[in-house]
């Protein structure tokens, strides 16, 4: 068997494989599906200060090769995270870590200081790029200025890993993660949706309540994809890469183009079990091809 670890700054992974938020729950509502021990670890929904109802419905719409979305951050709040989710999820070894949004900085800085004592969240990731609220998401990841003080503020309220997710809207996104990289960020995680739309040509109506939302799923892939190589080539810390990988062989496009880590998002509604698939790919790929460590696949694009 190959050797799968990965190290996402302190954070040790048992294998590149994490799940994306939004599209995995809590974790325990895969358990049925997969042994969740199997994974690198998973990445729980997006996490606020306060409860937050999301957006009216309709908030998802099919799209070829992909799917839209505008669920808006729903979620009971991050009191209710520490108090009634964390202590069940907390039997299983993969890592656990949590996405974190808010509407104004000082948000953020509270859903970390929440999050700072517990022992098993040792990794949080940032949503600085949810493209699917009126306030704070996206508008801080759009530019370096907003980008970094988002940063620069978490980093000094958790003591953890700090992934910063960022957002493919934006002209340079390899400028993003200078200006989080160097107000202390352990990695960046990449991309998060693209901005869509669809219309219901019958009701003469967009699809979606908030007309526009996130465009995820293999439609996104070779944006994302590139998107990462550009990251990678720029940076000196890990990025994680996602955006559209359905099996293994698209996980393998990301690590190649640079990814120390991929997350697996929309397949998860399709194939339940898609995340120990892959892993077992990865671990075949690397055993096919005499790879003693997944690590030296790593950005190993030959050119």
């Amino acid at each position: 068997m190959a050797d799968l670890r990965v190290n996402i700054g302190n954070l040790k992974l048992k294998n590149p494989v994490l799940t994306a938020s939004g599209t995995f729950g809590f974790g325990e509502e895969f358990s049925d599906f997969i042994d969740l021990n199997r994974l690198g670890g998973f990445i729980v929904k997006g996490t606020t200060l306060e409860p937050r109802e999301g957006n009216p419905y309709p908030r998802m719409a099919e799209t070829p090769s992909g799917m839209l979305n505008a669920v808006g951050l729903q979620n009971k709040g991050v009191k209710y995270f520490v108090e009634h989710i964390y202590p069940r999820i907390t039997k299983y070894d993969s890592e656990i870590i949590v996405n974190v949004s808010g509407a104004k900085i000082d948000d953020y800085v509270g859903v970390c200081r929440e999050l700072a004592p517990l022992e098993r969240i040792r990794a949080i990731e940032v949503n600085i790029s949810c493209p699917n609220v009126k306030q704070g998401g996206m508008a801080f990841g759009t530019t370096c200025q907003g980008a970094a003080a988002v940063t620069k503020a978490v980093r000094e309220a958790f003591p953890g890993t700090v992934i910063v997710k960022l957002s493919p809207n934006v002209t340079d996104i390899a400028e993003i993660a200078r200006a989080v990289e160097a107000e202390g960020a352990d990695s960046v995680s990449l991309i998060n949706t693209l901005m869509g739309m669809a219309v219901d040509v019958e009701r003469r109506r967009p699809c979606l309540s908030t007309v526009t939302g996130g465009l995820s799923g293999p439609a996104v892939r070779p944006v994302a994809v590139r998107m990462v190589w550009q990251v990678a080539k720029t940076v000196s810390i890990p990025v994680i890469g996602l955006g559209g990988i359905m099996n293994g062989r698209d996980a393998l496009e990301f690590i190649l183009a640079g990814a120390t880590a991929i997350e697996v998002g929309t397949a998860n509604f399709i194939d339940p079990a898609a995340t120990v698939k892959i892993v077992d790919y990865i671990d075949d790929y690397c055993r096919r091809h005499s790879v003693a460590s997944v690590t030296d696949l790593i950005g190993c694009i030959n050119q």
